[in-house]
């Protein structure tokens, strides 16, 4: 039995529940592509998808609305695929497994995924709605938007040609976006040479584990922890007393969430192994104490495992523990121009080992501030330079600077207003929205950006709020009606 089949508004809830059972990891959106390109067949509308993969689904105006200016719903088709370390689940085949709980809609152990399905579901709602008045209609949903903006990079003049684009990617339901950071992905290579488990010695491994995590842009203000961080202070502090080697270290995952979970295997000598035992069970009691109210489910454990068949030289691991102890994280400046939002922060996503005999540490920084943020990436930079990394930058994307004279913002908060007795908030935010990038190949495109309210995106503790999800749906539709 469908698990949202009962919720309101139908039939958004109930396209959102299709579109749950579409596997659509970022740069494997093949399925849902065709989901799309199928739904629009079976609809009898025109649809087309250029070279990269991102689809456009047109419709006509209705009746009256013949004259009004085409409007673009913009959305993005994959998904960020967490989950919990004891969830079996595969994100190339696997249906998301939905659930209600408390008034919100859930995911069993993953991501939901109502980033940004929920907003697909609201095009797909628009588009074989009878009732709704609007002009035309072009439904854009990209590609790659969690891991590289790719769809929006590789858009073309002349895909689009509305001059009105409603982004429907916002998780904060009575607030409308006019601008986003920019940001850009700072990367750094450790080479390390493998050399024998010294005799005498046991291996234990040490684990972070039930942190929030959540989205690097909307959550980084909030004190949350960073498992890399947390773990790695343990293992500089323990390497400065003990004679520890490491052989692995695999922290974080995606470049855009808070890093929830990590561990890593220590090689010890058996006469040192208790002590070590004994620091890490004071450690436990201060960190956990340190984020009590910010972290209420933060776990460390340690557990012996069977010895593996090397560790990293000393010079390496030194470097490596040093350089991610000293990077930055979080927020590095509030905005002076909005007040309460964050201009400048780094994440420190993800320390692994890789292929090569490599150790890649990712972090991203955004910033509204296009020099902020290089400043913030080349602070990263120094950092992982001093430390004998080899670093490299991604390309990087614009933000999207605000223009409060905008006439879609106009018209959308006198919807909100008029259906909802109150004034929506009006702001910019620090998560990265491919809107910038639009007004690159379409500098005239007038733009806000709203959504329903989602909670915990990008961690297997996402959550979509039902009540805000029905509010969306009518001010979305209240303000296509409007826009003549």
């Amino acid at each position: 039995m469908k698990s949202l089949a009962q919720l309101q508004p139908q039939p958004l809830f109930n396209y959102f529940e299709q579109i749950c059972q579409v596997p659509r990891p970022s740069k494997k959106e093949e399925k849902i592509r065709q989901f799309l390109l199928d739904f629009a067949f079976d609809n009898k509308l025109e649809a087309k998808s250029d070279k990269i993969g991102n689809v456009l689904i047109l419709k006509p105006a209705t009746p009256g609305y013949e004259n009004a200016p085409t409007i673009i719903l913009q959305t993005h088709m994959d998904m960020v695929c967490e989950k919990n370390s004891d969830k079996v689940f595969d994100f190339d085949t696997d249906p998301i497994e939905t659930q209600v709980v408390d008034g919100w809609v859930k995911a069993n152990g993953t991501t939901l995924g109502a980033d940004c399905g929920i907003g697909i579901a609201a095009q797909l709602a628009v588009l074989t709605s009878k009732e709704i008045k609007h002009g035309a209609i072009e439904c854009l949903i990209t590609v790659d938007e969690e891991t590289g903006l790719t769809g929006a990079f590789a858009l073309k003049s002349g895909f689009l040609s509305g001059s009105i684009l409603l982004n429907l990617d916002s998780e904060d339901e009575g607030e409308i976006f006019i601008g986003c950071a920019g940001g850009i992905d700072t990367l750094a290579d450790f080479d390390y040479k493998k050399e024998d488990v010294p005799s005498n010695s046991v291996a234990l491994k040490f684990s972070v584990a039930g942190l929030l995590g959540g989205h690097s842009g909307d959550d980084i203000h909030k004190n949350r922890g960073n498992a890399n961080k947390i773990l790695n202070r343990f293992l500089w502090n323990s390497s400065k007393k003990y004679d520890l080697r490491i052989s692995d270290f695999n922290g974080g995952n995606l470049r855009n969430a808070i890093a929830r979970e990590a561990f890593s295997v220590v090689i010890i000598s058996n006469k040192q192994k208790e002590n070590l035992i004994t620091d890490f069970e004071k450690y436990i009691v201060a960190v956990q104490f340190e984020y009590e109210k910010a972290e209420p489910g933060l776990k460390l454990t340690c557990e012996s495992v069977e010895l593996p068949e090397f560790v990293i030289d000393k010079v390496t691991q030194q470097n490596m523990l040093s350089a991610v102890y000293a990077c930055p994280h979080g927020v590095l400046e509030m905005s002076t121009r909005m007040e309460g939002m964050v201009e400048t922060s780094t994440n420190l996503a993800s320390v692994k080992f890789i292929e090569g005999d490599k150790i890649r540490v990712v972090t991203s920084q955004r910033s509204e501030i296009e020099t902020r943020k290089y400043w913030a990436a080349e602070m990263a930079e120094a950092v992982f330079l001093l430390a004998g990394a080899k670093v490299g930058h991604s390309d990087g994307y614009p933000g999207w600077a605000p223009n409060p004279d905008s006439a879609v913002l106009k018209t959308t908060v006198e919807s909100y207003e008029k259906l909802f007795g109150v004034v929506p908030l009006v702001r910019s935010i620090h998560a990265g929205l491919e809107c910038g990038l639009f007004l690159d190949k379409y500098p005239g495109l007038d733009m806000v950006s709203f959504g329903p309210t989602i909670r915990g995106a990008h961690s297997p503790d996402e959550r979509l709020d039902i009540e805000t999800t029905s509010k969306f749906w009518k001010h979305l539709v209240d303000v296509l009606e409007n826009i003549k």
